[in-house]
């Protein structure tokens, strides 16, 4: 018997001595941090600057065409994925509101960005550094995307409110079949509610 427990602490023993030897140790602050860390990415450097107003509408105008794309991407096939049994029609409807609401995001970084550069042709213009055709065009597309914009948004609220009674007519439709509960018929009905109510 006490030969049995011997090998046993000694099997045990072993065992700990190897796990101790393959794993190094745990050098970071964080008790739960992995030892593999990713390389740091590289920072902005103090010689590759972005222009004033390229450092937040462009990006960000940049990154919103990117994300539009894979948008309408994934609405384009949704539709034959659908048909085929492969997607619910409730995340077709989804992937084709997620372009609406994109492309409403990226009208506003567009107004948001023809308004600093027209801010900035004043600036030129008091400056003596530009002309009044220069600040007139600036203007002109102000005015245009500000009015491309306005299109998106309401295309964006009828999209969301469309998108709002569909749901509330499923959550019914699941009531009626015993797969839903009430609050969450409640729920769609409440936000129906919301998108309805006149905007201040």
């Amino acid at each position: 018997m006490t030969r049995i427990f011997a090998l046993l602490v000694t099997v045990i023993a072993t065992a700990i001595a190897l796990a101790n030897d393959e794993l190094p140790p745990n050098e970071s602050d964080e008790p739960e941090s992995f030892d593999i860390e990713p390389a740091p990415l590289i920072q902005n450097r103090p010689g590759e600057q972005l222009s004033p107003v390229a450092a937040a509408g462009d990006v960000d105008v940049a990154r919103l065409e990117k994300t539009l794309e894979r948008a309408k991407k994934n609405a384009s096939g949704a539709e034959r994925l659908c048909k085929i049994g492969v997607l619910a029609k409730m995340e077709v409807e989804q992937r084709a509101l997620k372009v609406v609401r994109v492309e409403s995001d990226l009208a506003n970084a567009q107004v948001a960005r023809a308004k600093a550069e027209l801010v900035a042709q004043e600036s030129q213009l008091a400056a003596g550094e530009s002309t009044k055709g220069e600040l007139e065009a600036a203007k002109a597309a102000v005015a245009q995307l500000t009015e491309a914009a306005q299109i998106a948004a309401a295309k964006r609220e009828r999209a969301e409110l469309d998108a709002a009674e569909a749901n509330v007519r499923r959550q019914e439709k699941l009531l009626h079949l015993g797969s839903a509960h009430k609050s969450d018929v409640n729920r769609a009905q409440e936000k129906l509610a919301e998108l309805k109510a006149p905007k201040n």
